[in-house]
């Protein structure tokens, strides 16, 4: 290959280079966070006094048969894990050798099992269950580990009320902070 050809690919490789640069215009790619960050369901947070919960209600009856078809697949059919976490179990056993976080185990609040399913679950359509199906949901893995009783109707006044058996496993760092 002579010296002018060599040059000549040279300049034509540093054209093709130089015009092939990311650019945003042309690649719409996603959702910009900031619009994301408007939409209500970005906005909603459950405190742990159940404020901002919204209206509905469930039983662990009805959590049980939504389970079986939307949770079971990842969670196993007895919510004791699969491919995802168990989900109950394990109770009192935060202090032993062998400590297992489970729901019913580890958070301290009921209202933080609503929030999160209704933000992530099911993982491949989070956003997707009604205030009835998450509080039905809610009550179906409370009362696995009895800490509901099966015939307790779940809804945004009772659920706030529900005592979870590590409540008092937290330390709050910052006291005075509201």
């Amino acid at each position: 290959m002579s010296t002018v050809s060599k040059l000549l690919s040279h300049i034509l490789l540093l054209l093709l280079f130089m015009t092939c640069h990311a650019d945003d215009h042309y690649q719409p790619l996603g959702t910009p966070a900031n619009q994301l960050s408007q939409q209500a369901q970005w906005n909603l947070s459950i405190s742990p006094d159940g404020k901002d919960l919204p209206t509905g209600k469930g039983t662990a009856a009805q959590g049980a048969k939504i389970f079986s078809v939307k949770c079971a697949s990842c969670h196993g059919p007895e919510g004791i894990g699969a491919s995802a976490d168990p989900l109950h179990g394990e109770v009192g056993t935060l202090t032993s050798d062998y400590p297992e976080k489970t729901v019913n185990s580890y958070w301290p609040y009921a209202t933080t099992l609503f929030d999160y399913i209704r933000r992530s679950m099911p993982i491949n359509a989070p956003f997707s269950l009604t205030a009835d199906e998450v509080y039905a949901l809610c009550a179906y893995i409370l009362n696995q580990d009895d800490i509901i009783a099966a015939d307790i109707e779940l809804n945004e006044d009772s659920l706030p009320q529900v005592t979870m058996p590590n409540r008092n496993g937290f330390i709050v760092i910052y006291p005075d902070k509201k």
